[in-house]
């Protein structure tokens, strides 16, 4: 296929058009040289800081060189959508959770967003496809091995934070990632400069201080990993520095001075469903199997499944102690899961007790 360079600027334009009619906040183009990170990725895996993310080590080179993964990549269509609800106060409500309720990540509350972005990306990739005719493309969406903050970076969609998050100016942190590897040669954007500065609010307020380094993060300390990525018990030493985090964690977005320029979202795919921002931890332990995985049909929340759902969620009611130590609901509510049959959760279920003064000698 043979384009001119005037037809590839104005598809360019066209593209970023179709972008915002599908509910994409912004799309910018990159090309895919990403070797300026080869060298701190490779140090980043061999410090073990990815843990039990083995995926993070596979497909050789293919991560850092999209070509490799899609032959005949020439440029990247990355594109953000906003997911903050529809809420002016959302980091004062944020901040002010109890502490015997259950504090989900913001991104997880509504429809599973990779679903979303994959759908809207294909359909634009097809819309190009109308207009062009046959090309070659793959959609991503926090899928495969893709450097997506890296590309979006190279991008100028913004840059990336101490947290090792994107940041844009205009935007906040507050927006998921999507992208199009495609073999067109379209014009590309320039990259941002980065604006964080002296700035380490993020890195202060980390529970768990996993942002061990500006723009470096020990996967195996992070409250996301831990509740999300993590198949297995989670270290005890770290349980008390969870609180009533129970699915991922917000803590260094919230602080964070850019996300006061955050932006709603556009779709109302990630409107809060099933109450998920004002739940009680004991109304939440005490679903069922089945109750699970009906409730939480559609959301990013249901693919940790139920077992990891109670071991979390054991660990938040042991924290709420600290504010309510030996309260009644939480023991009963507790108590009742002491039976379970997977040995993972009756032994998290036995520290949380533990923690409002309920010693059990054995498990059955």
């Amino acid at each position: 296929m043979s384009i001119s360079q005037q037809a590839l600027a104005d598809l360019a334009g066209q593209i970023r058009l179709w972008g915002r009619e599908l509910g994409f906040s912004e799309l910018r183009i990159g090309d895919v040289d990403l070797s300026h990170i080869e060298d701190s990725f490779q140090a980043w895996l061999d410090a073990g800081y990815h843990g039990e993310m083995t995926y993070m080590a596979s497909h050789g080179s293919k991560r850092t060189r999209p070509a490799e993964l899609v032959p005949g990549t020439v440029r990247v269509i990355s594109a953000r959508m906003n997911y903050l609800p529809q809420n002016e106060n959302w980091r004062t409500a944020e901040l002010a959770q109890g502490p015997d309720m259950a504090v989900i990540s913001l991104y997880a509350r509504g429809r599973d967003y990779h679903k979303v972005l994959r759908n809207r990306l294909q359909q634009l990739a097809e819309r190009i496809e109308q207009a062009i005719g046959p090309y070659g493309f793959r959609v991503f969406t926090d899928s495969a091995p893709v450097m997506e903050v890296a590309l979006a970076a190279k991008a100028g969609l913004g840059w990336r934070g101490k947290h090792s998050l994107l940041l844009s100016r205009e935007a906040g942190s507050m927006f998921f990632l999507g992208e199009i590897l495609v073999d067109l040669p379209l014009p590309v954007d320039e990259p941002v400069g980065a604006h964080c500065g002296q700035c380490s609010a993020c890195m202060d307020v980390c529970p768990t201080r996993a942002i061990v380094a500006p723009y470096t993060v020990d996967a195996r300390l992070c409250v996301s990993y831990l509740t999300i990525e993590l198949h297995g018990s989670i270290p005890v030493e770290l349980r008390p520095l969870i609180g009533n985090r129970v699915y991922g964690c917000d803590d260094c977005q919230l602080v964070c001075p850019w996300n006061k320029f955050a932006q709603v979202a556009a779709v109302d795919d990630f409107a809060v469903r099933n109450g998920l921002d004002n739940a009680r931890m004991v109304h939440l332990f005490a679903w069922n199997e089945e109750q699970f995985l009906r409730i939480m049909e559609g959301s990013p929340i249901r693919r940790i499944g139920h077992e990891r759902w109670l071991r979390n969620i054991a660990v938040g009611l042991g924290n709420a102690a600290s504010a309510m130590h030996g309260d009644a609901e939480i023991v009963a509510v507790l108590q009742s899961r002491l039976d379970h049959p997977s040995e993972m959760v009756r032994e998290h279920v036995v520290w949380a007790l533990g923690q409002h003064g309920i010693q059990v000698l054995s498990i059955t």
